[in-house]
C-alpha cells in the first residue's frame, strides 16, 4: 500500500522521467568558492564562471580551468549574483553582472584576451525600486536583459517578487510583480520568457512553479501569463525551491531544485523528461552549459561534504546550451537533447 501511494504522489509524468547522474567536478577540498556559489554563466570559449569567489559576496570567478577572479564589485555592501555574457554590435565579448544589494547591473567591457578579465566595469542599469535583482536573462536579437528579484518573507504576497527589463540604453522598466521570483530564462527563439515563482506560508515553502509568458524581445513586453509547470502537482516537491534555469538549443528547460539535489529537465511542452542528480551538491543553486562543444552542463551549489564551500558537478550530455550557441561558440546544428526531450522552432536573428 505504501509503495502504491508513493507512486501515485509522484504522478505519471514524473515516473516517465529518465534518471541521469552528474559527476563531481570541483570538490570541497579544491574549491575557492563559498557556500553561496551562484550565477553560473558561460563565455564564448565555453568557460564557466560563478559568484562567491574566495567566499566574497562581491566577487565572481572562473570555475573551469584554474580558478581565479573575474570581477569584484565596488562598495562595502555589494552582493553579486547573476552573470551573463553577450556579444556587442562589433562582435566584442562583454558581460553583465547583477548587484542585488545595490539594485543595479554592471556591464563589463574591454576583455583582456581569452578567459581574461575586463578592463571596464560601469553601471549599465539601476533602479532603487528593484527588489534585488537576483538572476538575469538576455534576448540577443534586441540586446535586452530581463531580471528577477525577491523579498523573502514568512508569508509571501504578490509584490515579494518582481520582473524587470533593461533596454540597450540601460533604461529600466518593471514588467510585473509576483510572489517570490528567482530563476529566469528566454527561449531559443525568443518567443517565450520563463520565470520561477514560489510562495511561503507560516514560514514554510508551500508552492514552487515555473511561469511562462509570450515575449516581444524588441519591446520587452510580456503577455499571456500561464503556469508552465507546478511542482506541487507534478511530483509533490513544492517545498523545494527553484533557483537557476537554462535552456538548450532545442528549447528544453533545465530547472535547479534547491533542496533535493537535482535538476529537472522539461521539453518545450512542459513535459518532465529527466532528473539529473548532483552527487556533490546539497543545495543546487544554478547551472550553465559550457566546455569546448557547449554540451557539458555545469551545476553549482553548496557542498554536501563541507557546508562552508561551493561545489561543482558536471553532466556530460549531447545538447548544446543556448547561451553558448548565442555567443557564436557552436553551430548547434544536429544537437541531440537528453532522452525524451523535444525541439522548438527555428533560430532567431542575431543583432
Amino acid at each position: 500500500m505504501k509503495i502504491v501511494l508513493a507512486l501515485a504522489l509522484l504522478g505519471a509524468s514524473a515516473l516517465a522521467a529518465t534518471e541521469l547522474q552528474a559527476s563531481p567536478f570541483i570538490a570541497a577540498a579544491d574549491s575557492r568558492f563559498g557556500a553561496t556559489i551562484e550565477g553560473a554563466a558561460v563565455d564564448r570559449a565555453g568557460s564557466i564562471y560563478a559568484v562567491d569567489f574566495d567566499s566574497s559576496a562581491a566577487q565572481a570567478g572562473l570555475v573551469t580551468g584554474k580558478q581565479r577572479l573575474l570581477f569584484k564589485a565596488p562598495g562595502a555592501d555589494a552582493l553579486v549574483n547573476g552573470i551573463r555574457f553577450a556579444t556587442d554590435k562589433l562582435g566584442a565579448e562583454e558581460a553583465y553582472v547583477v548587484d542585488a544589494a545595490q539594485h543595479q547591473v554592471y556591464r563589463l567591457t574591454g576583455r583582456q584576451g581569452a578567459d581574461g578579465t575586463f578592463a571596464g566595469a560601469n553601471v549599465f542599469c539601476k533602479d532603487s525600486a528593484m527588489l534585488q535583482p537576483n538572476d538575469i536573462a538576455i534576448a540577443p536579437s534586441s540586446g535586452r536583459i530581463f531580471l528577477s528579484g525577491m523579498n523573502y518573507t514568512s508569508d509571501s504576497v504578490v509584490g515579494n517578487g518582481d520582473l524587470w527589463t533593461c533596454d540597450p540604453t540601460g533604461a529600466a522598466q518593471r514588467l510585473g510583480q509576483f510572489h517570490r521570483t528567482n530563476g529566469i530564462e528566454v527561449s531559443p527563439d525568443e518567443t517565450r520568457l520563463y520565470l520561477s515563482e514560489a510562495e511561503n506560508k507560516g514560514g514554510a515553502v508551500v508552492a514552487n512553479r515555473v511561469l511562462a509568458f509570450d515575449l516581444d524581445p524588441a519591446s520587452g513586453a510580456v503577455a499571456n501569463k500561464r503556469v508552465f509547470v507546478d511542482f506541487g502537482k507534478l511530483d509533490s516537491t513544492a517545498a523545494a525551491d527553484i533557483d537557476g534555469m537554462r535552456t538548450d538549443v532545442n528549447g528544453n528547460l533545465y530547472v535547479t531544485r534547491n533542496g533535493i539535489g537535482k535538476v529537472a529537465v522539461f521539453d518545450p511542452s512542459g513535459q518532465l523528461t529527466a532528473y539529473i542528480t548532483t552527487p556533490s551538491i546539497d543545495s543546487v543553486t544554478n547551472l550553465e552549459f559550457g566546455g569546448p562543444k557547449g554540451t557539458d552542463l555545469f551545476i553549482v551549489g553548496k557542498c554536501k561534504a563541507d557546508g562552508t564551500k561551493g561545489c561543482v558537478d558536471v553532466y556530460h550530455g549531447t545538447a548544446v546550451g543556448n547561451a553558448f550557441h548565442d555567443l557564436g561558440s557552436s553551430s548547434g546544428a544536429g544537437s541531440v537533447p537528453p532522452a525524451g526531450c523535444g525541439k522548438t522552432g527555428g533560430r532567431r536573428r542575431r543583432r
